[in-house]
């Protein structure tokens, strides 16, 4: 059932795009669904082929956040969200989103419609957010009496200062794509948010992978909190790895050349 309700494409250039398909319902967090983002965030991690994810909903809406009821009806309930197997750091229901940030690549949302509760925090889990200018987010949990607790405390409060998300949170409130982008909790708006999300993914495939999983790295490691002696240590250390590799001279080839440059797959 994962495999209906997530599907995965992967392009010649390297970019993979991921959809929710559950249109009919907004992409309802159910079981099935969580699921199937954390089987597709797993295998595009180790897919060595691919330079960016694309992350959408089929449908009007990217995701309309955790289906209660579909859980409420479940045997085992609710609590199987929270279940979190031996050595993961995040449970079942925070690797929904958190596993996003643990792929090498870059990983775009492109978020239309509704994009609530569990949902904002699987778009939060992406490097970036390009959203409709009509899109409507929320960080909706207090709605069902809840917190946000989808690893949103590793994603927000790298996007915002603690009393706007502490506003949005205790509210809930809905806000537009083009609010959200003034917020923060997108990084861009435009019209067609998927041909935008493909566009720059291509974009990105162009590159050298080598230097844009060490990018991702890095910031995801020095961000937010980290000592600066560590931090000025992994820069060096990165560029060292990169320097007179195979991609690197292809990278500095081209751009002297100024031909399209020729990458090998990462190792």
């Amino acid at each position: 059932m994962s495999e209906e309700r997530v599907r995965i494409r992967v392009s010649e250039s390297g970019v993979a795009i991921v959809a929710m398909a559950r249109a009919d319902k907004h992409n309802a967090l159910d079981f099935a669904m969580f699921e199937g983002l954390i089987h597709a965030a797993n295998r595009l991690a180790h897919d060595r082929r691919v330079r960016a994810v694309v992350l959408h909903g089929e449908g009007v809406s990217f995701c309309s956040g955790i289906d209660i009821e579909s859980f409420l009806a479940s045997s085992s309930g609710i609590d199987t969200l929270l279940v979190r197997e031996h050595g993961c750091l995040a449970n079942f229901a925070q690797r929904a989103a958190y596993d996003w940030s643990r792929v090498p690549v870059p990983v775009i949302a492109s978020i239309s419609g509704n994009c609530f509760g569990g949902g904002m925090q699987i778009a939060l889990g992406a490097d970036i957010r390009i959203a409709a200018p009509d899109a409507r987010l929320s960080i909706m949990e207090v709605k069902w009496g809840l917190v946000p607790d989808m690893a949103i405390t590793q994603s927000l409060p790298r996007l915002m200062a603690i009393d706007v998300a502490k506003e949005l949170t205790f509210s809930g409130r809905i806000v537009s794509g083009r609010d959200g982008e003034t917020l923060g909790l997108v990084t861009r708006t435009t019209e067609d948010p998927l041909a935008s999300a493909l566009a720059l993914a291509e974009e990105i495939a162009q590159k050298s992978p080598d230097a844009v999983r060490a990018a991702k790295r890095l910031y995801n490691k020095t961000w937010t909190g980290a000592d600066t002696a560590a931090a000025l240590a992994l820069e060096t250390d990165l560029q060292r790895q990169l320097f007179g590799k195979p991609n690197q001279v292809a990278a500095v080839t081209a751009a002297v050349s100024k031909q399209l440059p020729t990458f090998v797959d990462p190792d």
